[in-house]
């Protein structure tokens, strides 16, 4: 098998990578090709790699930089994707794309499934959701993971190259408190698991929508109180509310996703978010 897989210095393309380790396997990051150029995506997938299988984690997901510019945002992460697909589409390889938690807006109380009605809340989000569209217009066989707050042991560029553990960590070891808020609501997702996920629905998996995090959910305060506990580390943690943190970005308050499109295959193996983080820690400590 022929996997190409975009994106593949990431937080998450590098796990894909690690993988597909028995495969014969293309990575390829922005200093290989620009994937805003249609022309260059297609050379790369039909004239030169031609895989059976293409992995998309590339993605514009700065959120505060794609609300100041959109064009950017749209170009990589919608019409991007439309010319991977029509690459795809042209040479018979299946499509896996990464979306996003942020496509739903505000007023859940449940976990939302595969069938509810997105209501993108920003630019991210938005352009997130236009090219979830055109891939599906333009390739057939297609399989979009939607999942959300990711972390794993690549750093992660877009954020400064901490994830949320490390950042936690790095808090209580510099400040005297540590201030999280607890009116958000998510599924921290290890990297490491979701490329299992991953290489599990692209090889078994009918075409379609897929959501894929960690099962359970939890505030960021919980899950800051639980890397503190994993880690065995000291620290002042306080709660806070997100509007002690203004931000001109709308995000959603509640963005849980349930892996029903996953658990009606008898495909979901990701871990409950706690036990993933226990991984995470033990991974890092051997590391």
């Amino acid at each position: 098998m022929r996997v190409l897989v975009t994106g593949a210095k990431g937080q998450l393309g590098t796990e894909v990578c690690a993988a597909y380790a028995d495969v014969e396997l293309f990575a390829v990051d922005i200093d290989r090709v620009d994937l805003r150029d249609a022309q260059a995506v297609r050379a790369l997938i039909v004239d030169e790699v031609k895989p059976d299988l293409v992995v998309n984690t590339a993605a514009a997901h700065n959120v505060p930089e794609c609300e100041k510019d959109p064009a950017t945002a749209f170009a990589v992460n919608a019409t991007a994707v439309r010319a991977m697909a029509m690459a795809c589409q042209a040479c018979g390889a299946r499509l896996v794309h990464i979306g996003t938690d942020y496509v739903f807006g505000y007023g859940a109380t449940r976990p939302y499934v595969e069938s509810d009605l997105p209501a993108p809340l920003n630019v991210y989000a938005a352009s997130k959701l236009a090219g979830e569209h055109l891939l599906a217009a333009e390739c057939g066989n297609h399989v979009i993971l939607r999942t959300a707050a990711l972390y794993g042991h690549s750093p992660c560029v877009a954020k400064g190259g901490k994830n949320f553990v490390q950042l936690m960590l790095d808090l209580a070891a510099t400040r005297p408190e540590v201030r999280v808020v607890t009116d958000e609501i998510t599924t921290p997702t290890y990297t490491r698991a979701l490329a299992a996920q991953l290489r599990l629905v692209a090889e078994k998996g009918e075409s379609g929508l897929y959501h894929a995090t960690c099962n359970g959910e939890c505030s960021w305060h919980e899950f800051a109180r639980a890397i503190f506990d994993e880690t065995n580390t000291p620290a002042n943690l306080l709660e806070a509310s997100s509007k002690d943190f203004p931000s001109p970005v709308k995000r959603p308050d509640y963005s849980v996703l349930r892996n029903k499109h996953l658990q009606d295959q008898g495909l979901d193996i990701m871990p409950h978010w706690r036990d993933a983080l226990q991984d995470y820690v033990r991974a890092e400590r051997t590391s």
